[in-house]
């Protein structure tokens, strides 16, 4: 687990060159594909249903790939079906409540959350305020914690979501505990968001992964992070046992 320090203040977007060098998302792709076999020897699903959450900006055909990944192991991997992710945080969060409450009427079950970016937020908020609902949650470069202005998105989000200043109780509930286990994938090289925003405080039930050399653009479909949401999905429900840092992809983890 990481041991960066929870709430940072000031803190400053990525730098220009992070930001450059995005698009090296591209190869974070073609490099799942090329990887696929080992991808598939990842610990296989139990049929619950998982929601995919977009980022900013984002629909579900960023999340494509994640999505048929998980389904190929054995998961019931749902996209958002809300369109591209336009922000929105206090007109959406509503719908979404009502989305989840349905999903977990119809299958059953309790649903797992996989957030990319701002997905992951609405993720987090989701665990919050619907916990009977929700099994487990999993945050792919989410800034949810310290300064969310600490983002080259913040200009776009307020322009496309016309929204003001979020309430700062709304913030400190997002970087809290959860009350469901939940895994932060991140990488220190994400040129959109700051890392250290990304960082969940120590709990029983939360851990943070970082994954070397990956992009903001790209997490969700490089193989050492798709690997690590899989290994983490496939824990049995109600249970939460902190990634161990092995396996094909064992090198591309931060100890």
């Amino acid at each position: 687990m990481s041991t960066a320090t929870h709430s940072r203040p000031g803190l400053k977007p990525p730098s220009v060159l992070l930001t450059l060098s995005e698009g090296r998302g591209l190869m974070e792709l073609a490099a799942a594909l090329a990887t696929r076999p080992l991808m598939m020897t990842a610990p296989k699903g139990d049929g619950h249903p998982v929601l995919v959450l977009p980022g900013f900006m984002a629909s579900d055909t960023s999340t494509a790939p994640l999505r048929r990944y998980l389904t190929d192991l054995g998961h019931d991997a749902r996209p958002w079906g809300n369109g591209r992710n336009l922000g929105r945080f206090y007109k959406m969060r509503d719908h979404l409540r009502q989305q989840l409450a349905d999903l977990h009427a119809e299958a059953g079950r309790k649903v797992s959350l996989v957030g990319w970016s701002l997905g992951g937020v609405f993720a987090r908020y989701l665990a919050l305020t619907n916990p009977e609902a929700v099994r487990m949650v999993i945050t792919l470069g989410s800034p949810f914690s310290g300064d969310i202005n600490a983002t080259k998105a913040k200009k776009l989000y307020e322009y496309m979501s016309k929204e003001g200043e979020p309430d700062p109780n709304d913030l400190s509930l997002l970087a809290g505990d959860l009350p469901v286990p939940n895994s932060s994938i991140y990488t220190r090289l994400d040129g959109v968001v700051n890392w250290r925003t990304c960082i969940a405080r120590p709990a029983p039930n939360a851990e943070n992964i970082e994954v070397h050399l990956a992009s903001h653009l790209g997490i969700g479909v490089n193989p050492a992070a798709l690997w690590a949401v899989a290994d983490r999905l496939a824990q049995p429900e109600g249970s939460f046992t902190p990634f161990r840092r092995s396996g094909p992809f064992g090198f591309a983890y931060a100890g």
